[in-house]
Order: C-alpha cells, then structure tokens, then sequence
C-alpha cells in the first residue's frame, strides 16, 4: 500500500509540474518517467547513482529539473543530442522519452553508470539512447550533434574546451546551472560566446536554475 501511495504521489507530482512547466506527454511517456525514476531508486541503493534518495525528490529534481530546459532547445522534430557526463542519466533519459525522434548519446567515463544508462534505456524501450563509457576529450568517430548538453559537469570554461569540437555548424552547447555563473561567463575562451542564458523557473525546487546557451562565436567578415 505504501509503495502505491509512493507511486501515486509521483505521478501527481509529474503531472501536475509538466502542467506548470506547460508541457504535454503521452501516458506512455509519463509511464516511462516514473519507471525511471522507479529504476533509479532502485540501483541507487548498491551503485550510489545520485544523492537524492526520495523518489519523490527525483521526480522535481531530477525529471523536472531536465524537462525545464525543453523549451530553450531547438523545436525541430529531429536532433542529434549528447549529454556530456551523463552520470544517472540527466537529462539525456527524460529528453529520449519526451522527445522519442531526437537521437541522444550519453557519455560518462564512469563504467557502473554506464551501466545502468545501458540497463535503462533497455527497460524502459527508449530506443533513441545509447550510452557510452568514455570521457568526452577522447569520444571520437561521433558526427556532430545539434544540442551538446551538461548538467553538473565542470565549469563553463573546461566544458566548452572539451566538448566544443563535438558541436554541429549551427549548434550549440547548453550548460544547466544553478545561480548564474557570471564568473565562469567571463572567464570563457574567446572563441566561446554566450548567446543567452535564461533562467528557469522548476516546479517544486526553491532555489535558481538557469540555462547557459553557448556556441563557438562568428568570425567578422
């Protein structure tokens, strides 16, 4: 009784922040996400995948906090993703299952998480993902991607020297931060340049998040 309880407080609390967020999944979607999270709880317990152990945290801070970027990426049906230091999988996974046509690699050099992405992605029938063990500077033979996305990786700088190069002509790299990093905004390469770098608004987390959008800056003619 109590884990259905567990169960139905989730998906209230998914609906009700896809509501606020002003974004419409399928049932199956949303299915997906709470199997997810249902997953990650579960393999959290022997592998250590977040610090957030409370199913119902990993709904807002995890799931929410992933699907808050949606509406500052691309809204093109099709996109090449990778999700830099994917780590329990945020946001590549709740990005595969609300967008089932985009294409999403997700890199981490830990092999135990790239376990459980492997695991997961398998689980859930989330055909679109797939999850390589490799530290971003060494992935190679990868075309470029459209969105190349971090969260909690390293610092603007050390991201965009690292995973620039795997930027498509006309993407971009997305860094999700906490307050915004204005010190790290500033101490960027001066072939990087900041483009925006909106603030999100995500339901249930008291605390600032923003969205740092990057790319590598025009040569005047």
């Amino acid at each position: 009784m109590t884990v259905l309880a567990g169960a139905q407080a989730r998906d209230i609390e998914l609906v009700d922040g896809l509501r606020s967020l002003g974004l419409s999944l399928s049932s199956d979607a949303c299915a997906k996400l709470d199997a997810y999270v249902a997953l990650l709880a579960k393999w959290n317990r022997t592998y250590n995948l977040t610090a957030i152990r409370e199913p119902a945290r990993m709904v807002t801070h995890h799931l929410l906090d992933a699907l808050a970027v949606l509406p500052h990426l691309p809204q093109r049906a099709m996109l090449r993703v990778l999700d830099v230091g994917a780590g329990a999988g945020v946001p590549g996974i709740p990005l595969a299952v609300a967008r089932p046509h985009w294409n999403i690699a997700l890199v981490d050099s830990n092999h135990k998480k790239v376990a459980f992405l492997t695991q997961a992605a398998i689980e859930l029938a989330v055909p679109n993902v797939r999850a390589i063990a490799a530290r971003v500077e060494d992935l190679m033979d990868e075309p470029p991607f459209d969105v190349v996305i971090a969260r909690a990786f390293a610092d603007l700088r050390t991201f965009a020297q690292l995973a620039a190069r795997h930027v498509a002509r006309s993407g971009h790299l997305y860094a999700m931060k906490g307050v915004l990093p204005e010190e790290e905004m500033s101490a960027l390469p001066p072939s990087i340049e900041v483009v925006a770098a909106p603030a999100l608004h995500v339901p249930g987390i008291d605390a600032e998040r923003h969205l740092v959008v990057m790319r590598e800056r025009v040569a005047a003619a």
